[in-house]
C-alpha cells in the first residue's frame, strides 16, 4: 500500500507539473521606485495567451495596479508566446508578486534601497581569486611564479610576478583581462565613489583600513601589472598555460608540474608581438597594442586617483602608463593568449580601441593634445565595437566588450566631436536593439561564450550612453540586460553566485571552492547561457546531475547550474569586475534619488 501511495503521490507531482506551462520573470533583486520595472510572461503552451496582468501587495494579497499585457512577441528560445508586463508607472514601496493567467511571479520588492550594498558584493569573489596572499583560504599560493618563456633572456629565468587574480576556475593569469578588470575597478570609484565601503585591508581580510575595499582591489591589480612590465622595454602577457587543467585542486594545493618541478613556479610569456603556443596549437598574434594600451589606460588612471593619496606612488604609474603606451607603438597589433594542449585561448583581434582608452587615459593624466589627437584618431578606425549586431564572434574576439575610451573622450572635450563619439555610442547599441526588439526579453546580445559578460558591457555602454546624453531611448533595453543577470531570462536564474542571498543563484558552478569544499563564490558572475550548437561542440563537458532547468533549455540555446559544465557556468574574473562597474552604477543612481547614505546589504 505504501508503495501504491507513493507512486501515486509521485505521479500527480509530476501531472501538476506538466500542467505548469507558463511562468513570469522577474528581476530577482527587485526594482527602485523611479527605474524601469517590466517583468517577462512566458508560456510553453501553444496558443496560450493573456490580455492584461496584476501587481498583487504580498502583505494584504490586494490588487495595487493592473496593467495591459500589449502584443504577443511569439515564440523565443523553449516557449510559444511572450508578452512583456510594464509596471513602471508603480511608485510605491514594499513586497510584491505579479499574476497573468495561471502564472505568478515570486515575490520581489520595490525599495529605494533595493540596491543598497550591491556594488562592494562581488568584491568578495575578487578576493577569493587572489594569487600570492589568498585572504579566502589565508594561505599564499604561486609564490614562485614564474620562468621566462619568449624573452630577451635566457629560458626559465627566474622573475617575480606573483600576486594579481586567477582568471576563473583554473589558475591561469592573463594581463589582458587583468588590466580590464583593474580598469573597471578604478573607474567604478572614481565614477561612483559614495557607494563603497571599508571593511577590508589591503591584503583582502576583514578590517578597516581607512580606504575603500573597491580601491584596495585596483591597488592588487596595478601591483601585479606593474611586475609584468618591470621595465620599458619589457612586457609579459599571460602567465601559465592550458597544462593548468588537470583536474579540480585549490590554488593552494597545486600539483601542475610544468617541467621543472610543481614547487618552482610557472612560465611567464614575453611580449613579443608574435604567435605563440608551446604544444600542438598557437596562436595568431600581430602585435603588442592590444595588451599595451590596456597596461597604459590602467595606470594612467591609477595615476590620477593615487594623485593626492600616494603621490610617489601615482608618479610610478605615470611613468610606467608612458612606456606602456609606447610599447604598443612598438607594434601595432592583436596580442592572443597563448594556447598549448587544446585550441582555446582569448582569440582578440582588435587593438585600435585599446590604444584608443590609453591615448584618452593618458591626455586626461598629462592634459597633453598629442594624446587627444590619437585617440580621436583611433575612435574613428573602430567606431563601434564589432560584435554588436553581429549574431556570434570567436572567444574574446573583440575586447573589452564595450569601448570605454569614447566616453573616457567625450568626458574630456566640449565640441562636435563629442557628438560624434556620443553617436558612435548609439550606433552600437541600435545595432543591437534591432535584434533585441524581436523578443520579449530584448535580447540582442549573442549567445557567445560568455555572453554574461557582454551582456554586463553592453548594459554599461548604455549607461555610459544616457549619461553622456540625456537620451533615455534605449532605457528600457539597458534595464532588460541588467535585468536578465538577476532573473528575468529563460531559466529565472540569477547568474551571480549569492545576490539576492534568498534568490535562485548558481549552486554548482564550475569551481574547484564548490566542488571540492562547498565554499561559496559570492559575488561570481558566471560566463553564461551560450548557444546549443557551442554547447556540444566544446571538449570536456558533461552534466552531473539531472538538469532542473530541462523544461527551458532549447536548441537555441542552454545554460547548466552544473560543475561539470564550464561553458555556462564558470565565473571569470574580469567579467565580475565589470560587473562592479555595472552595479555601482545602478546603486548610484539610486543613492542620487533618494539622497540618503547606502547601507551595506547582503
Amino acid at each position: 500500500m505504501l508503495l501504491v501511495f507513493l507512486l501515486a503521490g509521485r505521479s500527480a507531482a509530476v501531472a501538476f507539473a506538466a500542467e505548469i506551462q507558463s511562468w513570469i520573470r522577474i528581476n530577482q533583486l527587485g526594482y527602485t521606485p523611479a527605474s524601469v520595472k517590466v517583468a517577462v510572461w512566458v508560456s510553453k503552451s501553444p496558443g496560450e495567451q493573456i490580455s492584461e496582468f496584476e501587481l498583487v501587495d504580498a502583505a494584504s494579497a490586494k490588487v495595487v495596479f493592473k496593467g495591459a499585457a500589449g502584443r504577443n512577441f511569439g515564440s523565443y528560445g523553449p516557449f510559444h508566446s511572450i508578452f512583456r508586463l510594464n509596471f513602471s508607472a508603480y511608485k510605491n514601496e514594499g513586497a510584491f508578486y505579479l499574476r497573468a493567467g495561471k502564472a505568478v511571479s515570486a515575490q520581489f520588492k520595490i525599495s529605494a534601497g533595493a540596491y543598497n550594498g550591491i556594488a562592494d558584493f562581488p568584491l568578495r569573489y575578487m578576493r577569493q581569486q587572489r594569487s600570492g596572499f589568498n585572504p579566502f583560504l589565508n594561505d599564499s599560493c604561486h609564490t614562485k611564479d614564474g620562468y621566462v618563456i619568449y624573452g630577451p633572456v635566457p629560458e626559465q629565468t627566474h622573475i617575480d610576478v606573483s600576486g594579481g587574480w586567477h582568471d576563473a576556475t583554473d589558475y591561469l593569469q592573463y594581463a589582458a583581462t587583468s588590466a580590464n578588470a583593474t580598469y573597471h575597478l578604478l573607474a567604478a570609484f572614481r565614477d561612483f565613489p559614495a557607494v563603497f565601503t571599508d571593511s577590508h585591508l589591503a591584503n583582502g581580510k576583514e578590517g578597516a583600513n581607512g580606504v575603500p575595499d573597491v580601491l584596495d582591489e585596483g591597488r592588487w591589480g596595478l601591483n601585479w601589472l606593474l611586475k609584468m612590465h618591470p621595465r620599458a622595454d619589457w612586457m609579459f602577457n599571460q602567465l601559465a598555460d592550458d597544462r593548468d587543467h588537470i583536474g579540480f585542486r585549490l590554488p593552494d594545493k597545486d600539483s601542475v608540474d610544468y617541467g621543472w618541478g610543481k614547487a618552482n613556479g610557472r612560465p611567464v610569456y614575453f611580449l613579443t608581438g608574435e604567435p605563440q603556443g608551446l604544444g600542438k596549437y598557437k596562436n595568431r598574434a600581430t602585435g603588442t597594442a592590444s595588451t599595451a594600451g590596456k597596461f597604459a589606460s590602467a595606470f594612467a588612471l591609477g595615476s590620477r586617483i593615487y594623485s593626492k593619496r600616494d603621490k610617489t606612488f601615482a608618479q610610478l604609474l605615470r611613468l610606467k602608463s608612458l612606456s606602456a603606451y609606447a610599447y604598443g607603438l612598438k607594434k601595432r597589433g592583436v596580442a592572443q593568449t597563448a594556447p598549448n594542449k587544446a585550441p582555446y585561448f582569448y582569440e582578440e583581434d582588435n587593438w585600435v580601441d585599446d590604444m584608443e582608452l590609453g591615448s584618452a587615459a593618458l591626455y586626461r593624466l598629462t592634459g597633453n593634445t598629442g594624446y587627444l589627437k590619437r585617440a580621436i584618431g583611433y575612435s574613428k578606425q573602430e567606431h563601434i565595437t564589432p560584435w554588436m549586431g553581429a549574431d556570434t564572434a570567436r572567444h574574446y574576439q573583440w575586447y573589452p566588450f564595450h569601448n570605454f575610451g569614447h566616453y573616457e573622450i567625450a568626458e574630456s572635450i566640449k565640441n562636435r566631436q563629442r557628438d560624434t563619439l556620443i553617436g558612435y555610442y548609439r550606433e552600437g547599441i541600435d545595432k543591437v536593439w534591432q535584434k533585441a526588439a524581436r523578443n520579449g526579453f530584448y535580447r540582442g546580445v549573442p549567445f557567445i561564450w560568455c555572453s554574461n559578460n557582454l551582456t554586463t558591457s553592453f548594459a554599461i555602454q548604455c549607461y555610459l550612453y544616457r549619461k553622456l546624453s540625456g537620451d533615455r531611448t534605449y532605457e528600457q533595453l539597458e534595464q532588460a540586460c541588467f535585468d536578465w543577470l538577476f532573473g528575468c531570462n529563460p531559466w529565472g536564474k540569477s547568474m551571480v553566485y549569492g545576490l539576492p542571498a534568498d534568490g535562485d543563484t548558481p549552486r554548482h558552478p564550475h569551481s574547484s571552492f564548490t566542488l571540492l569544499n562547498n565554499f561559496p563564490l559570492d559575488g561570481a558572475l558566471v560566463d553564461g547561457p551560450v548557444y546549443a550548437s557551442i554547447f556540444k561542440s566544446l571538449k570536456g563537458l558533461q552534466l552531473y546531475a539531472v538538469d532542473p532547468y530541462s523544461d527551458f533549455q532549447s536548441d537555441l540555446v542552454v545554460y547548466h547550474d552544473d560543475f561539470g559544465d564550464y561553458s555556462t557556468n564558470e565565473p571569470t574574473m574580469d567579467g565580475t569586475a565589470s560587473l562592479v562597474y555595472l552595479l555601482a552604477a545602478k546603486e548610484n543612481e539610486a543613492l542620487k534619488a533618494t539622497r540618503r547614505k547606502p547601507s551595506l546589504g547582503n
